[in-house]
């Protein structure tokens, strides 16, 4: 009996010295990446000017095109994230400060993410091969259910998602295979139309106040960032278009674009532009904000 305990004991010391192992490699792949995801590419750079940040979800990632701010003069990046939420955009934000970027002018996208105080699972996954070394980031989870877990038991972040972060995805980074995440200054421009095109509804959607904008706020005053809340635009067809009007009710100070770009063909899906809307969109926002260098 006695030598089965000592066997036991052994596999366990192997196993958890194995996990220690493997966390550490994982953690030294990522720590080595900027080119395969925005998250990435944040974390491991540092001390970055801008004139013109970008952050949201897909609605900013398809939405803002970097280069007609370049073309005025403007230093600019697109951060928009698919499928993130407004409390992912206020932990990017921290981020940023965190390594020391001087942002001027940070252009939010709050319209369908204020629905929810809810996260982005997927989105939150990217952020954890970094929670040893960011206090940020600790400090942003530090309420979450499984915030014990996740720090402190060796290689269970990775093996909790590995849908994102596991082996695939950290061979894919170990090999520096790009993706085209970081292209065009991190616009992704919507290339086909679904037609016809199936009215998104909205009858559902009940925007509330929102701990991640309100974070954001906070940051943006603190650090002298000029704060730029818009909503962005939906197909027309779109069912409880009143949704918007009810943002405004809740937080005056966000401007309502949704009706900046109305014409069909400027949509790829009805609640997403193609790279022609986009382009317009683009266009109608800066000209509503700035002006070309001189």
């Amino acid at each position: 009996m006695k030598k089965f305990i000592q066997f036991i004991g052994k596999i366990l010391v192997l196993l958890l010295l194995t996990l220690v192992v493997l966390d550490a490699l994982y953690t030294l792949v990522y720590k080595q990446s900027n080119e395969r995801t925005k998250i990435d590419y944040l974390y491991n750079s540092k001390d970055q000017n801008y004139d013109v940040v970008f952050l949201g979800s897909s609605r900013v990632n398809n939405h803002f095109v970097p280069q007609i701010f370049k073309d005025n003069g403007y230093k600019t990046f697109n951060f928009g994230v698919t499928r993130s939420r407004l409390e992912e955009s206020a932990l990017m934000l921290k981020l940023m400060v965190e390594r020391n970027y001087k942002i001027k002018n940070l252009i939010l996208q709050v319209d369908l993410n204020i629905n929810t105080n809810d996260h982005s699972e997927a989105i939150r996954s990217l952020f954890m091969p970094y929670i040893h070394q960011s206090e940020t980031i600790r400090n942003h989870y530090k309420n979450i259910d499984e915030y014990n877990e996740l720090l402190y038991i060796p290689f269970y972040r990775y093996m909790n998602y590995d849908a994102r972060i596991g082996f695939r995805e950290m061979y894919q980074t170990a090999i520096n295979k790009k993706t085209n995440a970081l292209d065009n200054d991190g616009f992704y421009p919507l290339m086909t139309d679904e037609r016809p095109m199936v009215p998104a509804d909205l009858s559902k959607y009940y925007p509330k106040r929102n701990k991640g904008y309100e974070e954001i706020k906070a940051i943006c005053k603190k650090n002298h960032i000029n704060l730029i809340a818009i909503t962005t635009p939906m197909c027309m067809e779109t069912i409880n278009r009143e949704y918007f009007d009810k943002i405004k009710l809740i937080y005056p100070e966000i401007r309502s674009f949704e009706n900046a770009v109305t014409d069909d063909k400027y949509f790829s899906t009805c609640g997403h532009m193609n790279k022609d809307g986009a382009i317009e969109f683009t266009k109608i926002v800066f000209k509503a904000y700035f002006k070309p260098k001189s």
